[in-house]
């Protein structure tokens, strides 16, 4: 079992017992105690769990926990499409980047960039990148998710369309195979569609997993984008439909 793996199974034990026991998680995962002791380290250090003698007891709220699922489960093809996308980006350049795990990792890739100025909605990202050498670092206003770090609403939507940014990256929470990308919250898709508007190339990332999750909420279509990254082959008809518009679709291969 991965680490992701192992740091996704000890969630589930949080929120299925509320307290876990070091020696007990140890034995359950065939793994060494210090290993165990270091998980539930990356956990604490997160916000998901609070330290006892001996382990540890939930301390996030259900609805937290599940964006840190969000964060784990593909997390080696999201790091990779971060990484594809930050060599897209020259230092100097402006971007706005909107909530979700996989523009977190864009994030993540662009910390040894220079210069940039940064225009976000995500908490999260202001977290990854406030230590890193950039020009600026702007957040916008409004009321915040506490389930994620979103900052949405029409005070977000109004920051976006205040600037204008050289690169767009935003996620998604599905994806069509006609095309369309889409998401379940019409106030988060407003923030998103602001960015898209208000930015010179578009860029979404997106695991293939996507296309296997129903949203209802249209984000927009592949021809109001420049550029999809995504881990494998998406179906062909969302080929055929990137080709017909004019946008690339780039498949993010692991090194390893």
């Amino acid at each position: 079992m991965s680490g992701n793996d192992r740091l996704q199974a000890i969630l589930e034990l949080l929120r299925e017992e509320d307290i876990v026991e070091t020696e007990d998680l140890a034995r359950r995962f065939e793994v060494t105690p210090q290993t165990i002791r270091r998980d539930l380290a990356v956990l604490v250090e997160r916000g998901l769990a609070q330290r006892t003698h001996g382990g540890a007891r939930r301390k996030a709220s259900t609805s937290t926990i599940a964006y840190e699922d969000r964060r784990l489960k593909h997390a080696r093809e999201k790091e990779v499409i971060g990484r594809v996308v930050a060599d897209m980006i020259p230092n100097g350049r402006s971007i706005m980047l909107n909530i979700g795990s996989t523009t977190e990792q864009v994030a993540q890739a662009l910390r040894d960039h220079e210069d940039l100025v940064v225009m976000t909605n995500n908490i999260n990202v202001v977290h990854i990148l406030r230590m890193s050498r950039i020009a600026a670092l702007k957040i916008a206003g409004g009321s915040v998710r506490p389930s994620d770090g979103a900052i949405i609403g029409g005070d977000a939507v109004a920051f976006m369309d205040k600037h204008k940014a050289d690169f767009a990256v935003i996620g998604c929470s599905s994806l069509d195979a006609d095309g369309a990308i889409l998401d379940f919250d019409e106030r988060e898709v407003s923030v998103a569609r602001a960015i898209l508007r208000n930015a010179r190339k578009r860029i979404l990332v997106a695991d293939r997993s996507k296309f296997d999750v129903d949203a209802s909420v249209r984000i927009c279509s592949l021809d109001e984008l420049d550029v999809v990254v995504t881990d494998g082959l998406p179906p062909e008809s969302f080929l055929q439909a990137a080709s017909a518009c004019g946008t690339r679709v780039v498949c993010a291969n692991d090194p390893e």
